[in-house]
């Protein structure tokens, strides 16, 4: 077992399996996650505007850089149909040596946050 600090999974569900891969390809590709796993359909049920709703959905799992999150919040949120979509962020705390050393090197990888510079010049 190997201890973690920089790297979480992100839960988000969607109306239908197409967009849960759309979803995962897009944050593969563009090097947002490491990983993303698709499981469903699964059975929510939720109250939403004072009503008790309930639907079927699909769960994407993401794994990525906890540094990743706000580019990835953007591309779901780009590319999501519900006004208040699920993005819950859990951390990694431990998890097998060779996974997280996996995990690692595929992070190494995935583009650096960019930060801004201020362009005043002395």
């Amino acid at each position: 077992m190997k201890s973690s600090r920089s790297f979480v999974t992100v839960w988000v569900t969607v109306p239908g399996r197409p967009l849960a891969v759309q979803l995962s390809r897009l944050s593969v590709e563009s090097g947002l996650a490491a990983c993303a796993q698709i499981s469903g359909p699964v059975e929510s049920i939720y109250r939403w505007q004072g009503v008790v709703e309930s639907g079927k959905e699909w769960r994407v799992v993401f794994k990525t850089r906890s540094q990743q999150l706000p580019k990835l919040e953007a591309l779901v949120i780009a590319n999501h149909p519900y006004d208040t979509p699920q993005f819950i962020v859990l951390p990694i705390v431990a998890g097998s040596e060779k996974y997280l050393n996996w995990l690692g090197e595929i992070a190494k990888t995935l583009p650096k946050p960019t930060t801004r510079r201020s362009s005043k010049t002395n």
